[in-house]
C-alpha cells in the first residue's frame, strides 16, 4: 500500500480537519475565563459553543448539496475564507452579544468543513486505503484536539479573546486548497430532482439511519459532558487553571491519535463495527469515573479511556458511512451526517446545562454514561 501520509491531497485534507476543530478545541480552556470576564453564567457558557455549531445544522446539508452540484473545491475555499475572517474578528469584540454574532458567521463557514474532509477521503481512496486514510485523519484531528487546547490555554492566560487568533490560519489554507488540491469532481449530468431522489434512497436504509443516530448521539456526549462541562468540573473540583485544563484535554487527544492512527490495522483484524461497539463501552467507563476523582492526577484514567473511545469511534463511523454512497451523491450523505453532527454539538451544551442546573455537575456525567449505554444498544441491535 502506498505511503498515504505523504499524499499531497491527504495533507490538504488534514489541514481542513485541523481548521474545522480549532474554534472549539482551542476555546475549551478559555471558557472559565469567559465566565469571569464577560459575566456569562456557568449554566449558559455552552452558548459560546452553540452559537458556532448551530449554523452548521443548516450549512452542513446545504454545503454537501452544493459540493455535489458545484464541485468540492469551490465550496471548500469559500467556507475556509468565511471561517477565517469571522473567527479572527472575534478577537476584537468586547461583549458577549457581539461574540455570539461573529460565532454565528464563523459557524456558517465551518458547516461544510467537517463534511468535505470525509467526503474527499471517500472520493480519493477505496477499501483498506480509505479506512487507513480515515484513521490518519482521525489521528490528525486528535492531535489538533491535543495541540489546540494547549495553545488555547496558554493564549487564554493573556485574555479570553486571544485563542481566536488561531482562526486566521484558515486563510492561507484556502489559498493552498485553491491552487494545489487535485480531486475528482462529480459530473452534474442528472437533474436536481433525480440527484435528490438518488441521495435520499441511500439514506433511508436501516444501516445508514443507524449510523446517523450514532453520530448524533456521540456528539451529544462529547459536546455536552466533555467539551463544555469537563473544564468546569476540573476548575470547580480542583481549582485547575486554563493551562492545566488544556494539558489534561491534550492527554485525551493524544490517546485518540494513537488509537485512530492504527484504525487500518485494527479494522482489518476486528472490523469497524466491533471497534465502534467497543468505543461505547469505553465512553461509559470514562463518564462514570470523571465526577468521582479524589485528586486531579487521577483524571488520567478516564481521560485515557475517553481518548481511546474517540480514536475508535469517529473514524469507524466515517469509514462505514462513506462506503454507503458513490461519488455523485457522497457529499449529500455525508452532509446529512454533518447536519446531525452539528445538531448534536448544538443541543448538547444547553441540554447538559439543564441537567447541571437541575441536578448538579456530577449528574451531567451520569447522563452522558446513560446515553452512551443507549448508543451501544443501537450499535448492537441495528447494525450487522
Amino acid at each position: 500500500m502506498r505511503p498515504l501520509h505523504r499524499d499531497r491531497n491527504l495533507l490538504l485534507i488534514f489541514g481542513v480537519t485541523l481548521v474545522a476543530i480549532m474554534s472549539v478545541a482551542g476555546l475549551m480552556p478559555a471558557l472559565p475565563v469567559m465566565i469571569r470576564d464577560l459575566a456569562i453564567p456557568a449554566s449558559s457558557i455552552g452558548w459560546v459553543i452553540t452559537a458556532f455549531t448551530l449554523p452548521g445544522v443548516v450549512m452542513a446539508p446545504v454545503g454537501g448539496v452544493l459540493a455535489d452540484r458545484l464541485g468540492r473545491k469551490k465550496v471548500l475555499v469559500a467556507a475556509l475564507v468565511l471561517f477565517g475572517l469571522a473567527g479572527g474578528a472575534c478577537f476584537f469584540v468586547h461583549s458577549a452579544p457581539a461574540l455570539y454574532a461573529l460565532r454565528v458567521l464563523q459557524g456558517i463557514g465551518a458547516g461544510p468543513l467537517g463534511v468535505l474532509n470525509a467526503t474527499l477521503i471517500g472520493d480519493l481512496f477505496e477499501g483498506r486505503e480509505r479506512a487507513t486514510a480515515m484513521g490518519y485523519n482521525g489521528g490528525v484531528q486528535a492531535l489538533g484536539t491535543a495541540l489546540f487546547p494547549a495553545i488555547g490555554g496558554l493564549l487564554a492566560q493573556l485574555g479570553w479573546n486571544w485563542p481566536f487568533l488561531m482562526n486566521v490560519l484558515a486563510l492561507p489554507l484556502a489559498l493552498a486548497v485553491a491552487l494545489l488540491l487535485d480531486n475528482p469532481e462529480p459530473r452534474r449530468s442528472q437533474s436536481f430532482g433525480t440527484y435528490m431522489r438518488a441521495a435520499l434512497s441511500r439514506m433511508r436504509t436501516r444501516r445508514v439511519l443507524s449510523l446517523f443516530a450514532l453520530t448524533f448521539g456521540t456528539f451529544v456526549l462529547l459536546f455536552g459532558a466533555f467539551v463544555t462541562y469537563l473544564p468546569v468540573l476540573l476548575h470547580e473540583s480542583f481549582d485547575a487553571r486554563p493551562a492545566e485544563i488544556g494539558g489534561i484535554i491534550s492527554l485525551s487527544a493524544l490517546t485518540t491519535a494513537l488509537a485512530a492512527s492504527q484504525l487500518g490495522r485494527l479494522s482489518a483484524r476486528f472490523g469497524e463495527l466491533r471497534l465502534l461497539r467497543t468505543s461505547f463501552l469505553l465512553y461509559i467507563a470514562a463518564f462514570l469515573l470523571m465526577p468521582r476523582l479524589p485528586v486531579l492526577w487521577l483524571a488520567v484514567l478516564p481521560i485515557v479511556l475517553l481518548g481511546l473511545a474517540q480514536g475508535l469511534n469517529l473514524p469507524s463511523l466515517m469509514t462505514m458511512l462513506s462506503g454507503e454512497a458513490g461519488l455523485e451523491n457522497r457529499a449529500a450523505v455525508m452532509a446529512v451526517n454533518g447536519m446531525l453532527l452539528r445538531l448534536g454539538q448544538t443541543v448538547a451544551p444547553p441540554l447538559m446545562g439543564l441537567v447541571f442546573a437541575g441536578f448538579g455537575l456530577s449528574s451531567v456525567f451520569s447522563a452522558a454514561a446513560l446515553l452512551a449505554l443507549s448508543l451501544l444498544a443501537v450499535a448492537w441491535l441495528s447494525l450487522r
